[in-house]
């Protein structure tokens, strides 16, 4: 048995592009604003450099000065340090993202 294919001069569904395509003379400027701010890229970096340098040097921080060479001891305090480091980054987002709320707010409340 064979199939049968349907021809059509009609574009499909997933054949069609919804996006506005402007032509090259347009007016519209393109945003050439990156899509996530400065600040928040540079955040992320302290945290992820504190995520790996926090626990590692506490490790070994610890390993032989506070546990006199206990591993186990000193492992957990390392763990300690990564959800330490964790639970501050989450703050810090939380307040970051509550005042660009709050300066949305503002320019909402001068803009009325």
């Amino acid at each position: 048995m064979t199939s049968r294919r349907i021809i059509s001069n009609e574009k499909t569904f997933l054949d069609k592009d919804d996006r506005n395509v402007a032509a090259p003379g347009s007016s519209e400027k393109s945003s050439i604003a990156p899509a996530v701010p400065t600040s928040v890229i540079i955040k992320l970096l302290g945290f992820t450099i504190a995520m790996v340098i926090g626990p590692i040097g506490t490790y070994f921080l610890t390993l032989n000065t506070v546990f006199q060479g206990k591993s186990t001891w000193a492992g957990a305090t390392a763990a300690i340090m990564a959800n330490v480091v964790l639970i501050a980054y989450v703050i810090v987002a939380f307040k970051d993202d509550e005042s660009e709320r709050i300066e949305a707010e503002q320019k909402a409340r001068k803009g009325q």
